[in-house]
């Protein structure tokens, strides 16, 4: 993830109604903003100062510009001073890029013994940015608006946030996704219109065949594949069986054999996310467990039994979270622990856990599994740290995409679990099991998700807000009944909106 090569840009509005040297100070003010926010330390990409713009050719020559660099994720604006919204139109009609509105002052404070008409003049934007709003919303621009003075940690940390979510919104745009076997069949939450998610995200999903995979292992280097085996051994803990001369040594080789040629294919190809499906393995020898583990742990994104919305979700939210503490993984409401005293979620998967949510270093581990009637996988064994998190699942509502959010609260496992061969995660969903499963259900939300302890639920809603789609979220505050409501509501407001694109 190559975040070097990105920037946003920070535009300033303003008129010439105030003289060159109002805009003069209007200038070097911006600039100044700019670079405090740069040292701020809270961007992950930098922030690019853009002379000021006074007129509607300079303003549409500027999103015109933004919208065409390839470099340009994303634009923050300002009015400084007021700045008469009717020049923003044609601008605004062709940028194409997430868009932030900083509703900020220069000073934090009022000077209360000088204040006069030259400092009111100047230090506008409690009402230009009101006016540049109107516009916005008038042109129903989708945006994120961060209120509060430029210096406060948490106007920078949302900026951080809007700056994070444009990254990951600016990979899906170019994401490549490859589908290696179709859909699980019969299965109707994980299929969905591939077109449609083109036209809408620009990802793009096309399918494969297990043999572009094989084919590549059918000419393999020995040589690499020792290394690997290697690599393996120094950064887990091998179990007995898989150990030199253990009995299923032969199935490390086989997993790091499928490992390298599914990396290879990912490479070559340029795709950055990818499925794979149980019904279609052809001559693999195993189910792909440890080599999808740690792809996703380089930052692939991945969904099990075809699920391609997932896999490409997997790799936004990834990008999202890049240089962030904790991890974020595919994962799969699995199975639940109901008790008179506090119900849980335990989220696992056949073998496809990253281990970037693992709390210690993963055991290696082969193990029989009983659907794909393939030779017994490797897959690393792990649980998962305590902690807030939540899950992400977004699914084809047939006239729209919908994202839908659940705030959780990950525990420590009640015990050792000896006999569970996979990774694992145990949580408790907000507001309670009760509340968030019936209202994911009522929902349609899936059962994959991308579990995430790195993000909250201010990313998805940037996210959501970027691309136009639904957003449903279930925390603490979630009642049914008002839920209900807002899918009731949400069905009328979508189906107009649909009208008006």
């Amino acid at each position: 993830m190559n975040m070097t090569t990105k920037e946003i840009w920070f535009v300033t509005g303003s008129q010439h109604l105030y003289g060159p040297e109002t805009l003069k100070q209007v200038a070097s003010n911006s600039k100044e903003i700019v670079d405090g926010l740069n040292e701020g330390g809270k961007l992950p990409v930098s922030l690019v100062f853009k002379p000021i713009v006074t007129t509607p050719d300079e303003i549409t020559a500027l999103c015109r510009e933004a919208s065409n660099t390839p470099a340009c994720i994303g634009v923050v604006t300002w009015m400084h001073t007021f700045s008469p919204a009717k020049m923003w139109i044609a601008g605004l009609r062709i940028l194409s890029k997430p868009l932030c509105h900083l509703h900020t002052q220069f000073n934090a404070e009022i000077p209360w013994e000088n204040i006069d008409m030259d400092f009111m003049n100047l230090n506008q934007s409690a009402h230009g940015d009101r006016e540049f709003g109107y516009m916005m919303s008038r042109m129903r621009k989708n945006r994120k608006v961060v209120v509060g003075h430029w210096k406060s940690e948490r106007v920078q940390q949302k900026l951080g946030v809007f700056a994070r979510v444009a990254l990951g919104a600016d990979e899906l745009m170019h994401l490549k996704v490859a589908r290696i076997g179709d859909n699980m069949r019969q299965v109707a939450v994980t299929e969905g219109d591939k077109v449609a998610a083109q036209m809408r995200f620009g990802v793009e999903v096309n399918g494969y065949d297990s043999s572009d995979i094989t084919n590549i292992i059918g000419r393999l280097d020995q040589k690499a594949v020792d290394q690997l085996i290697e690599e393996y051994e120094a950064s887990y803990n091998l179990s007995g069986s898989l150990q030199k001369n253990g009995a299923k040594r032969q199935s490390l080789v086989e997993a790091a054999k499928i490992e390298l040629g599914l990396r290879t294919f990912l490479v070559e190809g340029g795709f950055k996310a990818f499925t794979d499906t149980f019904e279609n393995l052809g001559t693999l020898k195993q189910l792909p467990g440890l080599a999808v583990q740690r792809l996703m742990a380089d930052g692939y994104g991945f969904g099990g039994e075809g699920d391609w919305k997932t896999a490409a979700l997997t790799r936004t939210m990834k990008v999202m979270a890049e240089g962030l503490e904790g991890g974020t993984s595919f994962m799969e409401d699995y199975t639940y622990h109901f008790t008179p005293q506090k119900d849980y979620v335990l989220g696992s998967h056949m073998l496809e856990i990253c281990p970037s949510i693992a709390n210690a270093k993963p055991s290696c581990e082969v193990h029989p599994l009983g659907i794909g009637g393939k030779e017994d996988p490797v897959r690393l064994v792990f649980n998962s740290p305590a902690g807030s998190a939540m899950n992400a699942s977004l699914v084809d509502m047939g006239n729209r995409f919908r994202l839908i959010v659940n705030e959780v609260e990950a525990v420590e496992p009640m015990a050792d679990l000896p006999k569970l061969p996979v990774a694992r995660v145990l949580w408790d969903p907000k507001p309670n099991l009760d509340v968030a499963a019936t209202a994911w259900i009522y929902a349609g939300g899936a059962h994959h998700t991308v579990y995430s302890q790195a993000l909250n639920t201010e990313y998805m809603e940037d996210f959501a807000d970027i691309f136009g789609i639904e957003l449903l979220v279930i925390d603490a505050d979630t009642k049914i009944r008002s839920f209900k409501d807002q899918l009731h509501a949400n069905e009328a407001y979508y189906h107009l909106f649909q009208q008006v694109m």
